[in-house]
C-alpha cells in the first residue's frame, strides 16, 4: 500500500508539472514586453480534478483492474463485418462510390466546404505517396515534407522566372521531387529503423533551411508570391484575364462567379488523387509491388530470394517523392504563395499520422484518415491551440483500440485446417 501511495502522489504531481505550464500559464504581450499571467480558475480546477483522479487511479490500480476485467466487454465490430470492409472488392466499390460523390458534390456545396475538400485531397495525395515508402516498403521517412517543398518551389520558380504554365510544370515538379528522392535513397540504403528516420528528418530540415537562406533565388522567408492559377485550355478563371488570354465566363457567355475557380481547383485535385490511386494499385499487382511488401516483411529473406533491396528501396523513395512533387506543385498553384514555413516538420508528422491512422499500406484507409485529420481541426476551430494535443490523444487511442489502423490492408494468406 505504501508503494502504491508513493506512486499515486508522484503521478498526481506529474499531472501538475505537465499540465500547469501548458494550460495554467498564459503569455501576454504588454507594450514591447512579454509577461506571464495565470489563466482562469476553471482551468486550474480542471487540472486539480485530473490530478485527484490520477491519484485515485494509481492508488487503487489493482481493484480497478479487477473490476474492469469482471465488467462486460464493450461491443466490438463483428469479425465478418471487419473482414468484409477490408476485402479488395468491397474497397473497390466503396472507392467507386466515393469517386462519383466527389465529382458531383462540389456543384451543390458551399465555397468554404469545397475549399476545405481541396485541402483534404492534397493530404490524400501526400498520404498515398508516403504510404509507398512507409506502408508498403516499410521504410520510416520523417522528412517527406522535403519532397513536398521541392515540388512546390519547382512550379513557383519556373512560373516566376520563365513564365511556364501549371500543366507544363506539373510533370517537371514530379520529376524534380523524384530526382531528390532517388538521390536521398543512396545514403540511406544501409540504414533501417531509427537511423533511417533520423537521416530523412535531417533531409527535410536541410531543404527548408536551404530555401530560407537562398534569398536571391527563392525570396528567403518571404517566399514567392503571385503564382498563377491553372487554366483550362488557356481559359482563365479570374474576373479579368491577362493580356493575350480569355476568361472562362467570357468564352462561354456566363456571369462571373468566383466559386468556379474553387470548383476547378477541386476537380484538378480529384483527378490527381485518382491518378495516384490508379498508379499505386497497378504497381501493387506488378512484381515491384510484391517486392516492396517482401522488403517490408523481411529484408534478409528478400535478399535470399534473389531480389535486390537497393533497387527496391530506390524505387520506393523515387515514386513516393514523385507524388509529393505533384501535391506540392498543386499546393503552390492553389495558394498562390509558397514560403519555407509551409514545409515544417509538423507537416511530415501529420502525413505520417495519416498513414498510420488509416492503416499501413491501405489506400482507402489513407483517404479516410486524411479526411478525419484535416476536417477535425476545421470543425473545432475554438480548440486550435490544442490541435497537437488532440492528435496525440487520437493516436494513443488508436494504438490501444485498433493498432492496425481504421481500414487495414487485406494481405493474402493461407491457413491449414485442423
Amino acid at each position: 500500500m505504501t508503494k502504491n501511495l508513493k506512486q499515486a502522489l508522484f503521478s498526481a504531481l506529474l499531472v501538475w508539472a505537465v499540465a500547469y505550464p501548458v494550460l495554467g500559464l498564459k503569455l501576454t504581450i504588454v507594450g514591447i514586453n512579454l509577461e506571464v499571467h495565470g489563466t482562469s480558475n476553471t482551468t486550474l480546477i480542471t487540472i486539480a480534478v485530473c490530478s485527484v483522479l490520477m491519484f485515485l487511479r494509481v492508488l487503487f490500480d489493482q481493484k480497478i483492474s479487477a473490476a474492469w476485467k469482471s465488467s462486460p466487454n464493450m461491443p466490438v465490430m463483428p469479425a465478418k463485418a471487419s473482414n468484409f470492409l477490408t476485402l479488395p472488392t468491397t474497397q473497390r466499390w466503396i472507392i467507386i462510390a466515393l469517386i462519383i460523390g466527389a465529382l458531383v458534390w462540389p456543384f451543390f456545396g458551399s465555397r468554404g466546404a469545397v475549399d476545405i475538400a481541396t485541402l483534404v485531397l492534397i493530404y490524400v495525395m501526400l498520404g498515398l505517396g508516403l504510404n509507398i515508402v512507409v506502408g508498403l516498403a516499410g521504410l520510416l521517412d520523417l522528412g517527406y515534407v522535403g519532397f513536398y517543398a521541392v515540388g512546390a518551389y519547382s512550379y513557383a520558380l519556373l512560373s516566376h522566372y520563365y513564365g511556364l504554365s501549371f500543366w507544363i510544370c506539373l510533370p517537371i515538379a514530379g520529376m524534380m521531387s523524384a530526382t531528390f528522392g532517388f538521390l536521398l535513397g543512396f545514403p540511406v540504403l544501409r540504414l533501417r529503423g531509427d537511423y533511417l528516420a533520423i537521416v530523412t528528418l535531417g533531409f527535410g530540415e536541410i531543404i527548408r533551411l536551404f530555401l530560407r537562406n537562398l534569398t536571391g533565388l527563392t525570396g528567403g522567408p518571404n517566399g514567392i508570391s503571385n503564382i498563377p492559377k491553372p487554366t483550362l485550355f488557356g481559359l482563365s478563371f479570374d474576373k479579368t484575364a491577362a493580356e493575350g488570354m480569355q476568361t472562362f465566363h467570357e468564352y462561354f457567355g456566363l456571369e462571373y462567379n468566383s466559386i468556379n475557380k474553387v470548383i476547378f481547383l477541386y476537380l484538378i485535385a480529384v483527378l490527381l488523387s485518382l491518378f495516384a490511386l490508379f498508379v499505386i494499385n497497378r504497381l501493387l499487382r506488378m512484381p515491384l509491388g510484391r517486392a516492396w511488401e517482401a522488403l517490408r516483411e523481411d529484408e534478409i529473406a528478400c535478399r535470399a530470394l534473389g531480389l535486390n533491396p537497393t533497387v527496391i528501396k530506390l524505387s520506393a523513395f523515387t515514386l513516393g517523392a514523385c507524388f509529393a512533387g505533384f501535391a506540392g506543385s498543386f499546393f503552390a498553384a492553389r495558394q498562390g504563395l509558397v514560403t519555407p514555413e509551409s514545409f515544417t516538420f509538423i507537416e511530415s508528422a501529420t502525413i505520417l499520422a495519416i498513414v498510420v491512422l488509416g492503416g499501413m499500406g491501405s489506400q482507402l484507409g489513407v483517404v479516410l484518415a486524411a479526411t478525419v485529420m484535416i476536417l477535425l481541426p476545421e470543425m473545432m476551430r475554438e480548440f486550435s491551440e490544442y490541435r497537437m494535443l488532440m492528435f496525440g490523444a487520437l493516436m494513443v487511442l488508436m494504438m490501444i483500440w485498433r493498432p492496425q489502423g481504421l481500414l487495414p490492408m487485406q494481405r493474402p494468406h493461407m491457413e491449414l485446417r485442423k
